[in-house]
């Protein structure tokens, strides 16, 4: 197939012109797994900000109906599901029904996580098991069946949450790392076997980012200089550094953007 000619300067000025078209998620549907809260709920209302309606999925019951309902007040359809997505049985009722309210999906945010710190000697096996479940095998269960659904329509955007554990290790941490690190690989193979048709499969990796569940750690004197010792931007995440890399990666501005995972980190994977 002979390549196509390079664009003229003024097929390119009109390409500008709507750049900012791009970003619209007007008439997507997404669905968020671990939407309740924290980063996975702040995600789901920037994403219905750019237009997408939006089903939450979490174990439920708390923060569900919340959030859907904080996606209404933008102005999109939002809707929730509670489901153990390490279940698998519970992953399929979960498309279906998504399917089912909206006829198509779009875009799929892997949010959820757990962590558990312990010296490795000492480490719960049960809570290992516990980490690698959350963190990993849900990742798996949801791009597997929303994959699914994505591959008969020949389009979607899929978006695994990660954490700059996923690039590093840490003293006392023999589940949550090695389960970022998985997410990691698993989001390099998907794009790589479903990039050719029509699926961008990417990441995020945040660094240390104030939500309800980090904030008892971060307002530790000793805990906080510390992280904000790797900081080069001087200042740890907030929930909102996340929108425009979740709107960019789940936009047709990012559709060539395929097996990348996106760090949020303020420098600290730099440094």
């Amino acid at each position: 197939m002979p390549e196509q000619a390079a664009p003229t300067l003024a097929e390119l000025i009109e390409q500008a012109r709507h750049v900012l078209q791009r970003f619209d998620l007007g008439g997507k549907v997404a669905i968020v797994v671990g939407g309740t809260k924290g980063l996975g709920q702040g995600m789901a209302l920037a994403l219905a900000a750019a237009g997408a309606d939006v089903c939450i999925v979490g174990r439920g019951p708390a923060g569900l109906q919340e959030t859907a309902d904080a996606v209404t007040r933008l102005g999109r359809r939002g809707t929730y599901f509670a489901a153990d997505v390490t279940d698998e049985a519970q992953v399929e009722r979960m498309v279906r029904f998504v399917q089912e309210t909206y006829g198509h999906i779009d875009i799929l945010v892997n949010s959820q996580g757990i962590v558990h710190l312990q010296p490795t000697e000492e480490f719960d096996t049960a809570a290992w098991q516990r980490v690698i479940d959350t963190n990993l095998k849900s990742v798996f269960l949801c791009c597997k069946h929303v994959g699914r659904v994505m591959l008969k329509q020949g389009k979607g955007k899929i978006i695994n949450i990660s954490s700059v554990r996923g690039f590093q290790g840490r003293a006392g941490d023999p589940a949550y790392a090695p389960s970022k690190g998985a997410v990691n690989q698993l989001t390099h193979s998907l794009a790589i076997e479903w990039g050719p048709k029509g699926i961008n499969v990417n990441g995020i990796a945040p660094t240390f980012t104030r939500t309800e569940m980090s904030a008892p750690s971060l307002d530790d004197p000793k805990t906080r200089n510390w992280v904000l010792s790797r900081i080069p931007m001087g200042r740890v995440g907030e929930i909102e550094d996340l929108f425009g890399p979740v709107v960019f990666l789940a936009s047709e501005a990012s559709n060539m953007v395929n097996g990348h995972v996106l760090p949020v980190d303020g420098g600290w994977l730099a440094a």
